[in-house]
């Protein structure tokens, strides 16, 4: 589970390589569930929660930079 402190020390660049990397995550997820062969599904939920938070981090630096 990726820590907010841990995510806030990364580039805006690394930010967005993350987020490409968790969204492949998910799609294989996706897909590992429908053919039955996910054992642990909460995986899923923390996939998407880990994109919410790195898509809020993103949004607040976007509005630091507008003020």
């Amino acid at each position: 589970m990726l820590k907010i402190k841990d995510l806030r020390a990364k580039t805006d660049a690394e930010l967005n390589d993350l987020v490409q990397e968790l969204r492949k995550e998910s799609l294989n997820l996706r897909f590992s569930q429908a053919t039955g062969q996910l054992a642990n599904t909460n995986r899923r939920r923390q996939v998407r929660r880990e994109i919410a938070k790195i898509k809020t981090l993103q949004t607040e630096r976007l509005a630091k930079k507008g003020v």
